[in-house]
């Protein structure tokens, strides 16, 4: 039994892996997905493959982000940039189904404990901080399957639909065209967008152990066409073009070229200033979901950070900042820049892990709202 549910628990892992790549897993298809892993038994890495393709995937989008979490999660070799073939993988399971499957019998469906050690389930609640140089790697791959949308609003336009209200319009050239006789109604309604997301990821010297994967997070993010990436330390430095690269490595060797003040001090209220008077005022942050990766650490004055908070407050729609520190034990923001800070925050969440970060997409979207 104990087997069964270590199992189930890798199954689930996987399944909120596909939720943070963009996957829309609902409850329905998860269920779907291990009612068929338990019957086909999950010993053979492509009855998982084939099992979840078929329950967990909605669309035709979501067949590439599916191979790269797959890839990510269960065979330990990263995406390659192209497109992955509809191919079935090879016929075993690695990291932690191979065993299973060599060791087990025909009829064996569950797998060991000891074989889900060092699954990516183990690894999404480790902190970033601490992870070795191979679970390192294998946390840049599953980051590079991560997707980032902002909370959806209902935008200014408008297109045709089956419901909605009238659109006179199109309506009468209907009318127009079949001569006067009658035709049916055309409708039209609101097209639903996501907001903006703004990322302002601190890369001082005391987030130096977490900047490396905060920055590939935010690599993934940038492939959604609304988002904007910045980075902060004692300098302010825009990073969106250099995070286009398709690549996450040549993105990351980009970045670190561009911006001149890694593992340095930290000017928050300084930069958060020159990045409402530059940027948010003219509309980067306006009506945007605004995200801070930092810990809050301030060189600066926290009078000048708390009114800047504010000015913030007032131009998003949503304000949240990530800490990586939080979770730690004993934690409590009593740190002057954060302390500052919080009073003008909607969402204070962890993020010094994979899970955290997943939790954090999550709140981006709204799902904390909903």
């Amino acid at each position: 039994m104990r087997q069964v549910l270590a199992a189930d628990a890798v199954l689930l892992g996987f399944a909120r892996a596909l939720r943070a790549a963009g996957v829309d897993a609902s409850a329905d298809r998860l269920h779907a997905f291990l009612r068929a892993v338990d019957r086909l038994g999950p010993a053979a890495r492509s009855d998982v493959y084939w099992a979840g393709r078929l329950t967990l995937c909605g669309d035709r989008d979501d067949l590439e982000r599916y191979e790269r979490v797959f890839r990510a999660c269960f065979e330990g070799a990263g995406p390659s940039g192209r497109r992955m073939p509809a191919a079935p993988p090879p016929p075993r399971l690695r990291t932690g189904f191979a065993e299973a499957a060599d060791s087990a019998s025909p009829q064996a469906g569950s797998l060991p404990v000891a074989s889900l050690a060092g699954s990516a389930e183990v690894l999404r609640h480790r902190d970033l901080a601490s992870l070795t140089a191979e679970e390192r790697a294998q946390l840049h791959r599953l980051l590079a399957a991560f997707a980032l949308s902002g909370e959806t609003r209902r935008s200014a336009r408008r297109r045709p639909a089956r419901r909605g209200e009238v659109d006179p319009r199109a309506t009468v050239r209907e009318l127009l065209r079949r001569g006067g006789e009658p035709a049916r109604l055309h409708r039209r309604a609101r097209v639903v967008r996501p907001r903006r997301v703004v990322l302002l990821v601190d890369v001082s010297g005391s987030m130096a152990p977490y900047a490396d994967a905060l920055l590939r997070f935010a690599h993934a993010a940038a492939r959604g066409p609304r988002t904007e990436v910045f980075t902060v330390g004692t300098r302010l430095t825009r990073v969106t073009r250099e995070l286009a690269h398709r690549d996450p490595d040549l993105a990351l060797a980009a970045v670190s070229a561009a911006v001149p003040d890694w593992r340095g001090g930290t000017r928050l209220g300084v930069l958060l200033r020159e990045f409402l008077d530059r940027w948010g005022q003219r509309g980067t942050a306006r009506g945007a979901v605004v995200v801070l990766l930092s810990d809050g650490w301030e060189r600066g004055d926290p009078e000048l950070l708390a009114a800047q908070m504010r000015r913030l407050h007032r131009l998003a729609h949503r304000v949240i900042w990530a800490n990586p520190r939080r979770a730690r034990p004993g934690y409590a923001p009593l740190a002057a820049g954060m302390a500052a800070a919080l009073p003008s925050v909607d969402a204070f969440v962890d993020g010094h892990s994979l899970i955290a970060l997943e939790r954090l997409a999550a709140v981006v979207r709204g799902a904390d709202r909903a």
